[in-house]
Protein backbone atom coordinates (compact mmCIF):
# COMPACT_ATOMS: atom_id res chain seq x y z
CA UNK A 1 0.00 0.00 0.00
CA UNK A 2 1.54 3.16 -1.19
CA UNK A 3 1.77 5.87 1.32
CA UNK A 4 2.01 9.96 1.39
CA UNK A 5 5.25 11.26 -0.02
CA UNK A 6 6.64 7.66 -1.31
CA UNK A 7 7.60 9.90 -4.25
CA UNK A 8 9.92 11.53 -2.67
CA UNK A 9 11.08 8.97 -0.84
CA UNK A 10 11.81 6.78 -4.11
CA UNK A 11 12.86 10.26 -5.26
CA UNK A 12 16.23 8.40 -6.24
CA UNK A 13 14.93 6.22 -8.83
CA UNK A 14 16.88 6.54 -11.93
CA UNK A 15 19.54 8.19 -9.99
CA UNK A 16 22.57 6.02 -8.50
CA UNK A 17 23.41 6.13 -4.77
CA UNK A 18 26.95 4.48 -4.47
CA UNK A 19 25.62 0.36 -4.28
CA UNK A 20 26.37 -2.42 -5.61
CA UNK A 21 28.19 -5.69 -5.38
CA UNK A 22 31.26 -3.81 -7.22
CA UNK A 23 31.20 -1.31 -4.44
CA UNK A 24 30.72 -3.69 -1.40
CA UNK A 25 34.30 -5.45 -3.12
CA UNK A 26 35.84 -2.28 -2.71
CA UNK A 27 34.71 -0.69 0.15
CA UNK A 28 37.33 -1.39 2.43
CA UNK A 29 39.86 0.66 0.09
CA UNK A 30 37.91 3.45 0.69
CA UNK A 31 39.66 4.26 3.80
CA UNK A 32 41.67 6.43 2.28
CA UNK A 33 38.80 9.00 1.75
CA UNK A 34 39.24 9.51 5.61
CA UNK A 35 42.92 10.64 5.32
CA UNK A 36 41.26 12.88 2.54
CA UNK A 37 38.71 14.25 4.59
CA UNK A 38 41.40 15.07 7.48
CA UNK A 39 43.74 16.75 5.02
CA UNK A 40 40.60 19.38 3.94
CA UNK A 41 39.15 20.21 7.03
CA UNK A 42 40.50 23.78 7.54
CA UNK A 43 38.19 24.65 10.66
CA UNK A 44 36.29 22.50 13.22
CA UNK A 45 36.67 18.58 12.84
CA UNK A 46 34.85 15.18 12.88
CA UNK A 47 35.38 12.66 16.56
CA UNK A 48 35.02 9.81 14.38
CA UNK A 49 34.54 5.81 15.06
CA UNK A 50 35.57 3.66 12.23
CA UNK A 51 34.02 0.32 11.07
CA UNK A 52 36.74 -1.43 13.04
CA UNK A 53 36.17 0.25 15.93
CA UNK A 54 39.13 2.64 15.67
CA UNK A 55 38.89 6.30 16.89
CA UNK A 56 40.10 9.17 14.75
CA UNK A 57 40.24 12.65 14.97
CA UNK A 58 39.75 14.49 11.72
CA UNK A 59 40.97 17.88 11.43
CA UNK A 60 40.67 20.68 14.66
CA UNK A 61 43.67 22.58 12.56
CA UNK A 62 41.15 25.43 13.71
CA UNK A 63 37.65 26.50 15.11
CA UNK A 64 34.62 25.23 14.16
CA UNK A 65 31.83 23.19 14.19
CA UNK A 66 32.68 19.73 15.60
CA UNK A 67 30.43 16.30 14.97
CA UNK A 68 30.63 13.27 15.77
CA UNK A 69 30.66 10.13 13.02
CA UNK A 70 29.79 6.81 14.12
CA UNK A 71 30.82 4.76 10.47
CA UNK A 72 29.46 1.59 10.75
CA UNK A 73 30.05 0.52 7.45
CA UNK A 74 32.94 1.55 4.70
CA UNK A 75 29.87 1.18 2.28
CA UNK A 76 29.24 4.71 3.60
CA UNK A 77 32.72 6.40 2.03
CA UNK A 78 31.70 4.62 -0.96
CA UNK A 79 28.41 6.06 -1.38
CA UNK A 80 30.03 9.80 -0.16
CA UNK A 81 32.97 9.62 -2.42
CA UNK A 82 30.83 8.40 -5.57
CA UNK A 83 27.52 9.43 -5.40
CA UNK A 84 28.24 12.64 -3.05
CA UNK A 85 25.03 14.00 -0.66
CA UNK A 86 22.74 11.65 -2.45
CA UNK A 87 24.87 8.53 -1.42
CA UNK A 88 25.62 10.08 2.20
CA UNK A 89 21.98 10.32 2.60
CA UNK A 90 21.63 6.78 1.57
CA UNK A 91 24.23 5.61 4.15
CA UNK A 92 22.39 7.16 6.96
CA UNK A 93 19.18 5.79 5.58
CA UNK A 94 20.83 2.03 5.55
CA UNK A 95 22.39 2.67 8.82
CA UNK A 96 26.05 2.52 7.17
CA UNK A 97 26.51 6.07 9.44
CA UNK A 98 24.88 7.39 12.28
CA UNK A 99 25.47 10.53 14.68
CA UNK A 100 23.96 11.81 18.09
CA UNK A 101 23.38 15.34 15.63
CA UNK A 102 23.93 14.84 11.94
CA UNK A 103 23.53 18.93 12.25
CA UNK A 104 27.56 19.56 13.14
CA UNK A 105 28.21 17.09 10.16
CA UNK A 106 26.46 19.29 7.94
CA UNK A 107 27.64 22.61 8.98
CA UNK A 108 31.20 20.89 8.99
CA UNK A 109 31.32 20.56 5.46
CA UNK A 110 29.51 23.54 4.64
CA UNK A 111 32.02 25.40 6.05
CA UNK A 112 34.91 23.71 4.61
CA UNK A 113 33.19 23.58 1.38
CA UNK A 114 36.00 25.01 -0.49
CA UNK A 115 38.56 23.23 1.17
CA UNK A 116 36.73 20.23 0.60
CA UNK A 117 36.58 20.00 -2.92
CA UNK A 118 35.06 17.64 -4.52
CA UNK A 119 35.15 15.09 -1.71
CA UNK A 120 31.55 15.28 -0.75
CA UNK A 121 30.53 15.45 -4.58
CA UNK A 122 29.45 13.03 -6.83
CA UNK A 123 32.09 12.23 -9.42
CA UNK A 124 32.74 10.05 -12.76
CA UNK A 125 29.62 7.69 -14.19
CA UNK A 126 27.61 9.07 -10.82
CA UNK A 127 27.80 12.17 -11.60
CA UNK A 128 26.83 11.63 -15.09
CA UNK A 129 24.07 9.86 -14.25
CA UNK A 130 22.26 11.76 -11.67
CA UNK A 131 23.18 15.00 -13.90
CA UNK A 132 20.90 13.23 -16.35
CA UNK A 133 18.05 12.01 -14.16
CA UNK A 134 18.26 15.49 -12.72
CA UNK A 135 17.84 17.35 -16.08
CA UNK A 136 14.88 15.15 -16.79
CA UNK A 137 13.16 16.89 -14.29
CA UNK A 138 13.93 20.33 -15.99
CA UNK A 139 11.83 22.92 -14.93
CA UNK A 140 10.30 23.32 -18.77
CA UNK A 141 6.52 24.49 -19.22
CA UNK A 142 5.45 20.76 -19.02
CA UNK A 143 7.30 19.79 -16.22
CA UNK A 144 7.03 22.38 -13.76
CA UNK A 145 3.54 21.94 -12.21
CA UNK A 146 4.53 18.24 -11.57
CA UNK A 147 8.04 19.31 -9.80
CA UNK A 148 5.84 21.85 -7.73
CA UNK A 149 2.98 19.84 -6.86
CA UNK A 150 5.68 16.38 -5.68
CA UNK A 151 7.04 18.71 -3.12
CA UNK A 152 3.83 21.27 -2.35
CA UNK A 153 0.90 18.92 -2.64
CA UNK A 154 1.95 16.64 0.02
CA UNK A 155 -1.43 18.22 1.83
CA UNK A 156 -1.66 20.87 3.44
CA UNK A 157 -2.80 19.01 7.01
CA UNK A 158 0.74 18.20 6.37
CA UNK A 159 2.31 21.77 6.13
CA UNK A 160 -0.15 23.15 8.45
CA UNK A 161 0.78 21.04 11.49
CA UNK A 162 4.37 22.43 12.04
CA UNK A 163 4.81 25.49 10.02
CA UNK A 164 3.89 28.84 11.88
CA UNK A 165 0.38 30.32 11.61
CA UNK A 166 0.86 32.41 8.40
CA UNK A 167 1.94 29.27 6.95
CA UNK A 168 5.27 30.91 5.77
CA UNK A 169 7.88 28.48 3.94
CA UNK A 170 10.84 30.59 3.60
CA UNK A 171 13.30 32.26 6.23
CA UNK A 172 11.98 34.58 9.38
CA UNK A 173 14.04 37.50 10.32
CA UNK A 174 14.33 37.61 13.81
CA UNK A 175 15.02 40.42 16.20
CA UNK A 176 18.60 39.96 17.02
CA UNK A 177 19.12 39.77 13.44
CA UNK A 178 16.98 43.00 12.70
CA UNK A 179 19.37 45.01 14.47
CA UNK A 180 22.09 44.12 11.81
CA UNK A 181 20.11 43.87 8.65
CA UNK A 182 22.05 46.59 6.87
CA UNK A 183 23.29 46.27 3.51
CA UNK A 184 26.47 44.40 2.53
CA UNK A 185 29.43 43.93 0.26
CA UNK A 186 28.60 43.84 -3.35
CA UNK A 187 28.60 39.90 -3.92
CA UNK A 188 31.70 38.57 -4.95
CA UNK A 189 31.98 38.17 -8.77
CA UNK A 190 32.17 34.76 -10.52
CA UNK A 191 34.30 34.37 -13.49
CA UNK A 192 33.74 36.74 -16.69
CA UNK A 193 30.54 37.89 -14.83
CA UNK A 194 30.44 41.98 -14.35
CA UNK A 195 27.84 43.60 -12.46
CA UNK A 196 27.20 47.19 -11.80
CA UNK A 197 25.54 46.61 -7.94
CA UNK A 198 24.22 49.32 -6.04
CA UNK A 199 24.29 50.04 -2.72
CA UNK A 200 22.17 52.97 -1.43
CA UNK A 201 21.10 53.68 1.88
CA UNK A 202 18.08 51.42 3.02
CA UNK A 203 15.85 51.96 5.94
CA UNK A 204 14.63 48.52 7.52
CA UNK A 205 10.66 48.94 9.14
CA UNK A 206 10.59 47.45 12.19
CA UNK A 207 7.69 45.12 11.32
CA UNK A 208 6.07 43.41 14.47
CA UNK A 209 7.58 43.40 17.56
CA UNK A 210 6.74 41.72 20.65
CA UNK A 211 8.77 38.51 20.76
CA UNK A 212 10.75 36.23 18.54
CA UNK A 213 8.07 33.81 18.23
CA UNK A 214 8.49 32.20 14.74
CA UNK A 215 5.12 33.58 14.08
CA UNK A 216 6.27 36.95 14.72
CA UNK A 217 9.80 36.62 12.47
CA UNK A 218 7.96 35.46 9.56
CA UNK A 219 5.80 38.75 9.66
CA UNK A 220 8.81 40.98 10.58
CA UNK A 221 10.40 39.10 6.73
CA UNK A 222 7.79 39.75 5.28
CA UNK A 223 7.04 43.42 6.24
CA UNK A 224 11.07 43.85 5.34
CA UNK A 225 10.44 42.95 1.84
CA UNK A 226 7.11 44.60 1.32
CA UNK A 227 8.57 48.16 2.74
CA UNK A 228 10.96 47.90 -0.58
CA UNK A 229 7.81 48.38 -2.56
CA UNK A 230 6.55 51.17 -1.51
CA UNK A 231 3.11 50.44 -1.81
CA UNK A 232 -0.05 52.66 -1.64
CA UNK A 233 -3.60 52.91 -1.70
CA UNK A 234 -4.50 51.14 -5.06
CA UNK A 235 -1.02 49.72 -5.91
CA UNK A 236 -0.99 46.73 -8.18
CA UNK A 237 1.38 44.04 -7.17
CA UNK A 238 1.90 40.74 -8.79
CA UNK A 239 3.56 38.16 -6.44
CA UNK A 240 5.36 35.18 -8.42
CA UNK A 241 5.02 31.67 -6.23
CA UNK A 242 2.71 33.17 -3.86
CA UNK A 243 2.72 30.26 -1.19
CA UNK A 244 -0.35 29.91 1.18
CA UNK A 245 -0.82 33.55 0.40
CA UNK A 246 0.74 35.34 3.76
CA UNK A 247 2.19 37.80 1.92
CA UNK A 248 -0.51 38.61 -0.70
CA UNK A 249 -3.00 38.98 2.71
CA UNK A 250 -0.02 41.42 4.52
CA UNK A 251 0.22 43.26 1.07
CA UNK A 252 -3.55 43.50 0.83
CA UNK A 253 -4.26 45.11 4.32
CA UNK A 254 -1.80 47.85 3.27
CA UNK A 255 -3.84 48.80 0.63
CA UNK A 256 -2.18 46.80 -2.55
CA UNK A 257 -4.26 44.53 -5.53
CA UNK A 258 -2.60 41.48 -5.20
CA UNK A 259 -2.40 38.80 -8.22
CA UNK A 260 -0.39 35.46 -6.87
CA UNK A 261 0.81 32.69 -8.68
CA UNK A 262 1.35 29.20 -7.89
CA UNK A 263 1.47 25.68 -9.50
CA UNK A 264 -0.07 24.30 -5.82
CA UNK A 265 -3.85 23.67 -6.06
CA UNK A 266 -3.07 22.58 -2.50
CA UNK A 267 -1.92 26.23 -1.69
CA UNK A 268 -4.56 27.83 -4.26
CA UNK A 269 -7.14 26.52 -1.75
CA UNK A 270 -5.99 27.32 1.56
CA UNK A 271 -4.80 30.87 0.49
CA UNK A 272 -7.99 31.48 -0.99
CA UNK A 273 -9.98 30.32 2.09
CA UNK A 274 -7.78 32.26 4.09
CA UNK A 275 -8.45 35.37 1.73
CA UNK A 276 -12.14 35.05 2.44
CA UNK A 277 -11.76 34.34 5.92
CA UNK A 278 -10.29 38.12 6.28
CA UNK A 279 -12.67 39.50 3.82
CA UNK A 280 -10.45 40.22 1.28
CA UNK A 281 -11.68 38.54 -1.90
CA UNK A 282 -11.64 41.67 -3.35
CA UNK A 283 -8.20 42.52 -3.50
CA UNK A 284 -6.51 39.40 -4.21
CA UNK A 285 -6.39 36.61 -6.96
CA UNK A 286 -4.94 33.62 -6.84
CA UNK A 287 -3.61 32.06 -10.30
CA UNK A 288 -2.62 28.49 -10.57
CA UNK A 289 -0.46 30.01 -13.74
CA UNK A 290 3.43 30.06 -14.73
CA UNK A 291 4.86 33.08 -14.14
CA UNK A 292 6.23 32.38 -17.76
CA UNK A 293 2.67 33.04 -19.29
CA UNK A 294 2.09 36.87 -17.23
CA UNK A 295 1.81 39.42 -19.82
CA UNK A 296 0.82 42.12 -17.72
CA UNK A 297 1.68 45.31 -16.33
CA UNK A 298 2.08 45.47 -12.20
CA UNK A 299 3.73 48.87 -10.34
CA UNK A 300 5.28 46.23 -8.02
CA UNK A 301 6.26 42.34 -8.09
CA UNK A 302 7.35 40.31 -4.87
CA UNK A 303 9.18 36.69 -5.26
CA UNK A 304 10.27 35.05 -1.76
CA UNK A 305 12.78 31.54 -2.11
CA UNK A 306 10.70 31.42 -5.63
CA UNK A 307 13.87 31.43 -8.15
CA UNK A 308 15.43 28.30 -6.11
CA UNK A 309 12.54 26.45 -8.05
CA UNK A 310 13.39 27.92 -11.48
CA UNK A 311 16.66 26.13 -12.58
CA UNK A 312 19.50 27.97 -14.02
CA UNK A 313 18.16 27.32 -17.54
CA UNK A 314 15.15 29.48 -16.62
CA UNK A 315 16.79 32.11 -14.84
CA UNK A 316 16.96 34.75 -17.84
CA UNK A 317 12.86 33.44 -18.30
CA UNK A 318 12.24 34.18 -14.52
CA UNK A 319 14.04 38.11 -14.91
CA UNK A 320 12.10 38.08 -18.35
CA UNK A 321 8.96 37.92 -16.36
CA UNK A 322 9.97 40.82 -14.01
CA UNK A 323 11.49 42.94 -16.67
CA UNK A 324 8.35 42.26 -18.76
CA UNK A 325 5.33 42.94 -15.99
CA UNK A 326 6.86 46.03 -14.48
CA UNK A 327 5.90 49.16 -15.17
CA UNK A 328 8.97 51.96 -15.86
CA UNK A 329 8.96 53.43 -12.49
CA UNK A 330 8.16 50.06 -10.50
CA UNK A 331 10.15 47.86 -7.96
CA UNK A 332 10.39 44.41 -7.41
CA UNK A 333 11.60 42.64 -4.30
CA UNK A 334 13.40 39.68 -3.74
CA UNK A 335 14.42 36.92 -1.09
CA UNK A 336 16.92 34.53 -2.47
CA UNK A 337 18.73 31.95 -1.72
CA UNK A 338 22.12 31.23 -2.71
CA UNK A 339 25.52 29.77 -2.74
CA UNK A 340 28.37 30.60 -2.12
CA UNK A 341 30.29 31.45 -5.62
CA UNK A 342 33.88 29.68 -5.18
CA UNK A 343 31.70 26.16 -5.30
CA UNK A 344 29.18 27.03 -7.24
CA UNK A 345 29.71 25.47 -10.39
CA UNK A 346 30.62 22.17 -8.81
CA UNK A 347 27.39 22.04 -7.14
CA UNK A 348 25.79 22.77 -10.34
CA UNK A 349 27.19 19.91 -12.30
CA UNK A 350 25.66 17.10 -10.41
CA UNK A 351 22.72 16.44 -8.41
CA UNK A 352 22.48 16.61 -4.70
CA UNK A 353 20.30 15.16 -2.09
CA UNK A 354 18.09 18.20 -1.70
CA UNK A 355 17.09 17.57 -6.13
CA UNK A 356 17.39 14.30 -5.63
CA UNK A 357 14.59 13.72 -3.06
CA UNK A 358 13.28 17.01 -2.10
CA UNK A 359 12.92 19.80 -4.65
CA UNK A 360 13.18 17.98 -7.60
CA UNK A 361 14.24 20.45 -10.84
CA UNK A 362 15.58 23.18 -7.84
CA UNK A 363 18.82 24.75 -7.72
CA UNK A 364 20.11 27.46 -5.78
CA UNK A 365 21.35 30.25 -7.09
CA UNK A 366 24.78 32.04 -7.97
CA UNK A 367 23.81 35.88 -7.11
CA UNK A 368 26.61 37.17 -8.79
CA UNK A 369 25.37 35.63 -11.92
CA UNK A 370 21.93 35.64 -11.29
CA UNK A 371 22.39 40.11 -11.03
CA UNK A 372 24.29 39.86 -14.38
CA UNK A 373 21.26 38.84 -15.80
CA UNK A 374 18.92 41.46 -14.45
CA UNK A 375 21.68 44.20 -15.76
CA UNK A 376 21.19 42.79 -18.97
CA UNK A 377 17.32 43.14 -18.89
CA UNK A 378 17.45 46.63 -17.54
CA UNK A 379 17.31 45.76 -13.66
CA UNK A 380 19.77 46.87 -11.48
CA UNK A 381 20.09 45.16 -8.18
CA UNK A 382 19.90 47.19 -5.52
CA UNK A 383 19.81 47.59 -1.61
CA UNK A 384 20.96 44.43 -0.90
CA UNK A 385 20.67 43.29 2.72
CA UNK A 386 23.09 41.62 4.41
CA UNK A 387 22.82 37.36 4.27
CA UNK A 388 20.77 36.24 7.20
CA UNK A 389 21.48 32.51 6.90
CA UNK A 390 21.40 32.08 10.82
CA UNK A 391 18.29 33.43 10.69
CA UNK A 392 17.48 30.35 8.37
CA UNK A 393 18.89 27.79 10.70
CA UNK A 394 17.01 29.00 13.09
CA UNK A 395 13.97 28.59 11.47
CA UNK A 396 14.96 25.33 10.42
CA UNK A 397 15.49 24.13 14.15
CA UNK A 398 12.36 25.09 14.86
CA UNK A 399 9.98 23.81 11.64
CA UNK A 400 12.23 20.17 12.79
CA UNK A 401 11.05 20.66 16.62
CA UNK A 402 7.45 21.20 15.70
CA UNK A 403 7.70 18.54 13.18
CA UNK A 404 8.62 15.76 15.71
CA UNK A 405 5.86 17.36 18.11
CA UNK A 406 3.63 16.33 15.50
CA UNK A 407 5.10 13.03 14.86
CA UNK A 408 4.73 12.21 18.54
CA UNK A 409 1.09 13.38 18.55
CA UNK A 410 -0.06 11.49 15.88
CA UNK A 411 -0.74 13.88 14.07
CA UNK A 412 0.65 13.42 10.59
CA UNK A 413 -1.52 10.66 9.13
CA UNK A 414 -0.36 8.46 5.96
CA UNK A 415 3.08 8.68 5.70
CA UNK A 416 5.44 6.07 6.56
CA UNK A 417 8.61 6.29 9.31
CA UNK A 418 10.98 6.24 6.19
CA UNK A 419 8.84 9.30 4.99
CA UNK A 420 9.44 10.91 8.30
CA UNK A 421 13.43 10.34 8.50
CA UNK A 422 13.62 11.42 5.10
CA UNK A 423 11.91 14.96 6.49
CA UNK A 424 14.10 15.27 9.54
CA UNK A 425 17.23 14.68 7.36
CA UNK A 426 15.89 17.27 4.88
CA UNK A 427 15.19 19.86 7.74
CA UNK A 428 18.68 18.75 9.41
CA UNK A 429 20.52 19.14 6.30
CA UNK A 430 19.39 22.45 5.42
CA UNK A 431 20.28 23.97 9.24
CA UNK A 432 23.56 22.70 9.23
CA UNK A 433 24.18 24.33 5.48
CA UNK A 434 23.18 27.92 6.37
CA UNK A 435 24.92 27.41 9.74
CA UNK A 436 28.33 26.61 8.22
CA UNK A 437 27.98 29.42 5.32
CA UNK A 438 28.22 27.81 1.59
CA UNK A 439 24.40 28.68 1.38
CA UNK A 440 22.76 32.08 2.62
CA UNK A 441 19.79 34.27 1.61
CA UNK A 442 19.32 37.51 1.14
CA UNK A 443 16.51 39.89 0.12
CA UNK A 444 17.46 42.56 -2.89
CA UNK A 445 15.89 45.36 -4.90
CA UNK A 446 15.41 45.22 -8.79
CA UNK A 447 14.30 48.35 -10.45
CA UNK A 448 14.11 49.17 -13.85
CA UNK A 449 17.28 51.25 -15.41
CA UNK A 450 16.58 53.42 -18.38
Amino acid sequence: MSTRGAHLVEGDRGFTTGGGLLGRLVAPAFAAVVDSIDKRLETGGIDATLPGGERRKLGFRAPGPTARVDLRSWMALVRLATSGSVGWYKAWELGEWCSPDPVPIFELFSANAVSLGAVGRAKGPARWINALAHRLRDNAPTQARANIAAHYDLGNDFYSVWLDRTMTYSSALFGESQKSFVLSEAPAQSKGVGTDIEHAPFDFAQGERGGDTLEVAQRRKIHALLDRLNLTEGTRLLEIGCGWGSLAIEAAERGASVVGLTLSTEQKAWAEREIAARGLSGRIEIRLQDYRDVSEQFDAIASVEMVEAVGRRWWGAYLDCIARNLKPDGRAALQFIMMQPEVFERYARSADFIQTYIFPGGLLINEPEFAGLAKERGLSWRDRSRDFGNDYSQTLKLWRDNYDAAVEQGTLEGFSEEFHRLWRYYLMYCEGGFRGGAIGVAQVTLARTA
